[in-house]
């Protein structure tokens, strides 16, 4: 039977003074075997990396503008992890030059990375790894915010969605139908092929994308999101995960929204479900399974208002039910959170705050059972 214990946490503080904080990745950086803390703030013209487990801060690369995204992976196959940067971001499309560059170690990954301009893309907003097809590779999916066109409050273009392969990063483009703002996008196997497909989230809802044998991608749409009228519609971040055998999507709707909905496939429909509307612009979004018990949990987090982040765990199989815990309440305006075992012997969440400008893990003070 699954535990149904209350699950605490014990707090740290990794830093303060990260002003605009935006993500915040668990990543090896430097080859020892531990997770380190990649964390970008928007408003910093620095991209930093601290060290564990003295948490030590290191400067990747200096000399940024409004920073907003980055996808790792180790590509050369060196030990060390390359990383993709989208920056000079705004969300206006007019002002938003969207550079897109890698940056490579030379030598000490304590010491500054090298720098390489590999696009320019207005607003691009989201970079995530996808393995799309036999080959197993990653290639880096860059999902702008809005359309070269878009203007707000509106948006009313069509956003497109590129991604690029290593080491060629030509821009190949993936669909431009997403119509307004593309706010969040999910890679996993969808359909256990082996091959990564892509969940997107926008004012138009959320649509699966998926490429085919024949090179040609597919898009279909799940579920229309919020109903509300646009440009209130739709959704701002989704994550997958399972309660046991059984699949659900977790949503913060609409664009920067104040609800979490989850949703159940039922008849070949996704069956929308209201288990929180009192978010103030909402924008972090994790699904774990922190106790072993077989169900995902969700970890959302909201950067206005109380800005704080809860745990939402499903109180029966089914996922009819759902109980919020605090993880913080006042003390973290979650903008992004990541999880990973930085040596405790379990996961521990990471998160990065916006307005409070800081970065912080929560360790379960419950152990996996």
């Amino acid at each position: 039977m699954a535990s149904q214990q209350p699950i605490g946490f014990t707090e740290r503080t990794i830093a303060t003074g990260l002003k605009g904080g935006y993500q915040v990745l668990a990543v090896d950086l430097n080859g020892d075997g531990r997770k380190d803390i990649l964390a970008l703030a928007s408003d910093l013209d620095e991209l930093v990396w601290f060290e564990n487990p003295s948490w030590t801060r290191h400067v990747i690369a200096g000399g940024r503008r409004r920073m907003i995204n980055v996808a790792v992976w180790d590509w050369d196959g060196d030990g060390i992890p390359e990383i993709v940067l989208a920056e000079e971001f705004s969300p206006n499309p007019a002002k938003s030059a969207g550079v897109v560059s890698v940056l490579t170690r030379q030598g000490d990954a304590r010491q500054p990375w090298s720098v390489r301009e590999i696009d320019r893309l207005p607003t691009s907003h989201r970079l995530r790894l996808a393995r799309i097809d036999a080959s197993g590779k990653p290639v880096v999916v860059n999902a702008p915010l809005a359309g070269a066109t878009a203007e707000p409050p509106e948006y009313r273009a069509r956003t497109p969605l590129v991604f690029y392969r290593p080491g060629e990063w030509k821009r190949e483009l993936i669909t431009d139908a997403t119509e307004g703002v593309m706010h969040g996008i999910f890679v996993l196997d969808w359909d256990g092929d082996g091959r990564d497909e892509i969940l997107t989230a926008s004012m138009s809802g959320i649509h699966l994308l998926k490429l085919g044998k024949d090179g040609r991608w597919s898009r279909r749409e799940l579920t229309k999101g919020d109903p509300a009228p646009w440009p209130k519609s739709g959704a701002s971040d989704i994550a997958v995960g399972h309660l046991g055998k059984k699949r659900f999507l977790a949503a913060i709707e609409p664009w920067h929204g104040h609800q979490l909905a989850v949703y159940f496939e039922q008849k070949s429909a996704w069956r929308r479900q209201v288990i929180e509307s009192g978010m103030v612009d909402g924008h972090a979004l994790l699904v774990v399974d922190l106790d072993g018990d077989g169900r995902d949990e969700i970890v959302a987090g909201y950067r206005g208002g109380d800005h704080s982040v809860h745990l939402y765990r499903a109180a029966d199989a089914a996922g009819r039910n759902w109980m919020r815990a605090p993880v913080d309440e006042g003390g973290m305006a979650a903008a992004s959170c990541d999880v990973a075992d930085f040596g405790a012997g379990r996961p521990e969440i990471v998160c990065i705050g916006t307005a409070t400008a800081n970065v912080k893990c929560y360790l379960p003070r419950t152990k996996s059972r």
